[in-house]
């Protein structure tokens, strides 16, 4: 599988908590020039941010991130907010306690309302899977099939541990025919991605790609 393709399916991320307009600018930068599914910032700066891509690239963000453990309507506002700055896709955190309580209800009903609020716009739920029993994950599977988002996504990158082959196994197992997987957090080479790849994940929550295919230059 050549870089290129690879690039495709990367959302070209930069999260940490000190990324300035500079550091953003560039990511989107590299996110046009090697052509990424999306760059996933910050909501802080997606008006800004879409202003700058005009169209160019996607433009992703994250919602009740990285904890998950905001209120269903500050997620709501939240995805709101970024959708009218301009976002194109919005990767939510779920409530952790929530799935350790077993409040699944609560759990569907929350992503079925951010999927509500998205309309056509894509959504992403991260489960962080580190944080999971294998059983939590299948039940996480289920609600977010029945929810209607678009993809379920392993990881944060904040919670400790990232995205791993068994779990991309375990989801493209378990989760409906409509949603897709999104392996995020520690993907670390062009080896590691097209595994992912091969795996079934059609995203790759990642920097490290683009930082690969500028050394191949």
């Amino acid at each position: 599988m050549d870089v290129k393709k690879i690039l495709g399916h990367c959302d070209h991320t930069l999260l940490k908590q000190t990324a300035t307009w500079d550091d953003i600018k560039q990511i989107i930068d590299d996110g046009i020039k090697y052509q990424t599914a999306s760059v996933c910032i910050p909501p802080g700066y997606v008006r800004q941010a879409a202003e700058y891509a005009q169209g160019r690239v996607k433009v992703c963000t994250v919602i009740g991130f990285p904890n998950g453990y905001n209120t269903t309507a500050v997620k709501v506002f939240e995805t709101g907010d970024a959708i009218d700055n301009g976002a194109d896709e919005i990767d939510m955190v779920i409530n952790l306690g929530w799935v350790k309580d077993q409040k699944w209800d609560e759990i569907e009903r929350e992503i079925s309302l951010l999927k509500e609020t998205c309309g056509d716009h894509v959504l992403k739920v991260i489960i962080e899977t580190c944080m999971l029993t294998d059983e939590e994950k299948k039940k996480m599977c289920e609600i977010v099939t029945f929810a209607g988002a678009d993809y379920i996504k392993t990881s944060t990158g904040f919670g400790g541990g990232g995205a791993t082959f068994e779990d991309i196994k375990l989801f493209s197992e378990n989760i409906g025919e409509a949603v897709k997987m999104k392996a995020s957090g520690g993907i670390a080479s062009l080896e590691d991605a097209e595994k992912f790849m091969e795996l079934g994940a059609d995203r790759l929550g990642t920097s490290r790609i683009v930082k690969i295919a500028k050394s191949l230059e």
